[in-house]
């Protein structure tokens, strides 16, 4: 965290220390994201929730600021130019600790997103980090994402940052989305060199992470 400015946040009366906010926009910059004041303050307090719930929750095993902002904030926002429909319906399976749909949601404030998460523990603080960033727009869904009922309305973006069953998704998916409707994985290369060969799906180049160990975002959609 060497170089890494920080300040404070009050979170369920704790000061927990979070980057600054010229930190915040430095770090976010390297991956070529900006971001208003008010959205820097968001993740801002964001941080501090998942900090807070990461001693008492698994959430993640990255604990420095630095690579938080790295890892979580910023390959997430990679992912702005990406969605369709800044107004449309977002579903994040496996959401984990709200990666990437929290953060779009920050960078996309019209967006409609569904948080898809099994994990019970971890909807818990999902709901938390909702209310205590004040979004609106936004359901955690706790469920696998096959036990979704198909009457549910369509999603325009499908994103997953961080799960293995990438084909049971897709399988998912080519029913979920709507006719203009994409899915968005964040993966590895070589799995990103294997799924570009599913058929039935039309897949544009990967587009690769910076300053990460060889890992995209993958971006395609199904062959009505």
């Amino acid at each position: 965290m060497a170089g890494l400015a920080t300040t404070y946040v009050v979170y369920n009366e704790s000061r927990i220390a979070v980057p600054a906010a010229e930190s915040v926009s430095r770090v976010l910059d390297r991956f070529g994201v900006v971001l208003s004041e008010p959205q820097v303050s968001q993740i801002q307090r964001y941080i501090a929730c998942l900090v807070f719930w990461n001693q008492r929750v698994s959430l993640t095993s990255v604990t420095d600021l630095e690579e938080i902002l790295e890892r979580h904030f910023a390959e997430s926002l990679i992912g702005v130019p990406l969605i369709g429909s800044p107004e449309g319906r977002l579903a994040d399976v496996g959401t984990g600790a709200g990666f990437p749909g929290l953060a779009l949601k920050i960078a996309l404030p019209n967006l409609q997103v569904f948080l898809i998460e099994r994990n019970t523990k971890k909807c818990a603080y999902l709901s938390e980090a909702i209310r205590f960033l004040n979004l609106d727009r936004v359901t955690v869904i706790r469920s696998e994402f096959e036990s979704i009922s198909p009457a549910e309305p369509k999603f325009d973006s499908i994103a997953a940052r961080a799960i293995g069953s990438h084909k049971d998704l897709l399988r998912w998916a080519t029913g979920r989305l709507t006719p203009n409707g994409k899915v968005l994985l964040w993966l590895g290369e070589k799995d990103s060199l294997s799924l570009s060969q599913t058929t039935n799906w039309r897949w544009d180049p990967p587009i690769s992470i910076p300053h990460s160990q060889s890992r995209v975002i993958l971006v395609g959609s199904p062959m009505f």
